[in-house]
Order: C-alpha cells, then sequence, then structure tokens
C-alpha cells in the first residue's frame, strides 16, 4: 500500500505543479544540453576516528576539522545571480558510515512535512544525490527538511533516460537530526538558519560502488547537494508561498546546489561533484584532488549522447554518421576520435578505444557510461 499510495501521490503533485522532466503534453522531453564547461567541484572527505554524536551541532573535534565546502550556487551557475542565504557542506567517513553536514542560513525557517517519504521539496530542504560509480546509472536521493523529515529513494537511471524510482525504498539505519538556529514556524522572529547532520551505512550504498564495504583511499564518488528555497511571506502567522501574480501560481522555487548543472535538473549526474576519499585523519594532514584523465573521453561521449538525442527527437532514429552531429571535438588525449558508432532505429552505443589499446569507454542510449579493459587478466 505504501508504494501505491506514494505512486498516486507523485501523481497529483505532478499534474497540479508540474514537472522538469515531463512536457505540458506528458510526453518525454528532449535532452536539453547542459550550458555549462564540464568543470565539477571536488571535495576531499577524511577520516573520522572519534564517535560523532548525530544531533545537528557539529560538536565534535573532527568536525570542527572538518572543511566547510564552497558556498553553493545557482544550479545553472554563473548564468544565474548568486543565492540570496549561504548553504555549504562538509562530509567525513568512517568504516561504518558517510557523515554529511550542512549549513543553511535562513531568516525565517519553516516546515510543513512531517511524514516519511513525503514530497519534501514541496518544503525548503536540503538533498543529497550519490552516484558511487560514476557511471549516471543506480544512484540515491535523499532529501531533508527543518523538521528532519526524510524522503529516501533511488534512481535505475535518470528520469531522462525512462527512470523508474524506487519511491517505497529506504535507507535502513539513516540516521538524521536538524539543529535549527532560531524558532521553526515562527513568524516575526529573526533566525539564523538550520544545521543538517546525516550518517548514511556503507551497507546501503555499497551495492553500486567499486567494492563491498567504506571506499579505499582515493577512490572517488560522484556527488551533489542541493537546496530548495521558497519565495515566501507570513500570513496571519503563517508562512506561504509567494505568487506570481501572472501565472497566479506560487514563483518557482529557487535550486542552490554545490557544484552546478548547467540546467535546472539535478538528474544529470555526469555534472555532480567528485568526492575523494582519503584515509588520513581529519586534521592531521592534506590529500590533493587527483583529476582523472579518462573523464576527459567520458565527457566526450556523453556530447556525443547529447546529440544523439537531439537527431532522435528530430528523425525518429539513431544516427550511425558521427558526420551528422557537427560536435566541435577534434580529438580526445589519449584515445581514438571520433568514435565508433553502433546503431539501430532505437538503439545506439558510442566506443571510444585507448591508443595504448588497454581499454575502450562506452556510451548507451540510456546514457549509462562504462569501461572495458582490454589488457590480458582484466
Amino acid at each position: 500500500m505504501k508504494s501505491i499510495s506514494k505512486v498516486i501521490f507523485l501523481y497529483l503533485f505532478i499534474v497540479t505543479t508540474g514537472c522538469p522532466w515531463l512536457t505540458q503534453s506528458g510526453h518525454a522531453d528532449p535532452v536539453p544540453v547542459p550550458q555549462i564547461a564540464f568543470a565539477p567541484r571536488h571535495y576531499i572527505c577524511y577520516h573520522t576516528g572519534g564517535e560523532l554524536t548525530i544531533d545537528g551541532k557539529l560538536a565534535e573535534t573532527d568536525w570542527q576539522n572538518a572543511a566547510w565546502s564552497e558556498d553553493f550556487v545557482d544550479i545553472e551557475g554563473s548564468l544565474k545571480p548568486a543565492p540570496w542565504f549561504r548553504t555549504r557542506m562538509k562530509m567525513l567517513w568512517d568504516d561504518k558510515n558517510l557523515y554529511i553536514a550542512a549549513d543553511l542560513q535562513e531568516t525565517d525557517v519553516w516546515a510543513t512535512l512531517k511524514k516519511r517519504d513525503s514530497i519534501i521539496f514541496i518544503d525548503n530542504d536540503f538533498e543529497v544525490f550519490i552516484d558511487p560509480d560514476g557511471d549516471t546509472h543506480h544512484y540515491y536521493e535523499l532529501e531533508v527538511n527543518a523538521f528532519g523529515t526524510e524522503w529516501d529513494l533511488f534512481l535505475n537511471k535518470p528520469y531522462r533516460d525512462g527512470a523508474k524510482a524506487m519511491f517505497y525504498w529506504d535507507i535502513d539505519s539513516l540516521q538524521t537530526r536538524i539543529n535549527v538556529q532560531g524558532t521553526i514556524n515562527q513568524p516575526g522572529d529573526k533566525d539564523y538558519g538550520w544545521t543538517v547532520e546525516l550518517a548514511i551505512p556503507w551497507k546501503v550504498l555499497q551495492e553500486f560502488a567499486a567494492k563491498p564495504g567504506s571506499p579505499e583511499h582515493g577512490e572517488q564518488w560522484r556527488m551533489n547537494f542541493s537546496r530548495v528555497e521558497w519565495r515566501t511571506d507570513a500570513v496571519n502567522g503563517k508562512y506561504i508561498k509567494i505568487v506570481n501574480p501572472a501565472t497566479g501560481k506560487p514563483y518557482p522555487e529557487e535550486n542552490w546546489v554545490w557544484s552546478p548543472q548547467g540546467i535546472i535538473n539535478m538528474h544529470y549526474p555526469e555534472l555532480w561533484g567528485f568526492v575523494q576519499f582519503s584515509t588520513i585523519p581529519v586534521g592531521s594532514g592534506r590529500n590533493e584532488f587527483i583529476a582523472q584523465p579518462q573523464e576527459q573521453v567520458k565527457w566526450a561521449l556523453r556530447q556525443v549522447y547529447y546529440a544523439q538525442k537531439a537527431f532522435y527527437q528530430k528523425n525518429g532514429k539513431y544516427s550511425n554518421n558521427y558526420q551528422d552531429f557537427h560536435l566541435d571535438i577534434e580529438s580526445v588525449a589519449g584515445y581514438h576520435w571520433p568514435p565508433v558508432m553502433q546503431t539501430t532505429d532505437h538503439y545506439f552505443e558510442a566506443q571510444s578505444q585507448a591508443i595504448d589499446g588497454n581499454d575502450c569507454w562506452i556510451i548507451q542510449n540510456d546514457s549509462k557510461i562504462y569501461q572495458i579493459m582490454r589488457s590480458s587478466d582484466k
């Protein structure tokens, strides 16, 4: 019953408010190209050896030693003005959990939803997105409001590629605590904001990671963090969303993120940031972020994916001719280019093999990207 009622609720929400991955006719949108250069942010997540009390206060020495991220920006990056409230996050890890903390500046803290697995972004919220192996498939989403109400879900692929989101899925042993600096749902006073503290067990995340258990030193995951902020006003002692007189509906929510997407859609995992794990105890040393050269060929193949989707939208089939796309990519360091294309009318994959012959990167029409090792014993 839980999954049925949730699907009905989501359907009603889409019908009444609209949804970024559907057109007004209800058909799948073409896949728009992010209007941003490929330059995801990155963060070094250090190890904690101390016991963290999940209370939203971040008082432990290890939390104090963990660095804050850069301030969040608009989801479209420099295409839009900077957020008017500050948001930032920090992370730690141990053998049991990934720990995430967020600081959200807010002069009027409010929330309405108290039932787990409600559509939390109807309220102001903080959101976590995790793709352990970076293939854009099989990723996790978690949303939390100022009450600490959770909505956790698992997606087998992005919505643009026909996702089947598992709304009934829960993060087993998830710990969530909120610390409000002020008073919640009390117009007339001035709050500072609210702090989120999360503990997510590796036993939940390991299924689609490179290996079971916690990450290895230097391992990189793709993650992003988002904040939804609605324009509100206080009326008769309650917060209400401000209505746009031109539409008769509330103004769209603001989306502020750690690593910008270049598009108003969080479900482009290829744009998420890089989190690199370090076994160095937090505060006792420093690692440098190690850029992975294969990310360039992966990004080039994603340009082929975007172009194929546009071609399909116009012609009703995929192309096996790279020249149809007119992509401004002449070469990719270390890899043969252009890619080898294999297509049917309704399926494609593009392959780019390393010049040394050791590996090949492949992207499919559902945006899944993966590597095949060509060397012996692999």
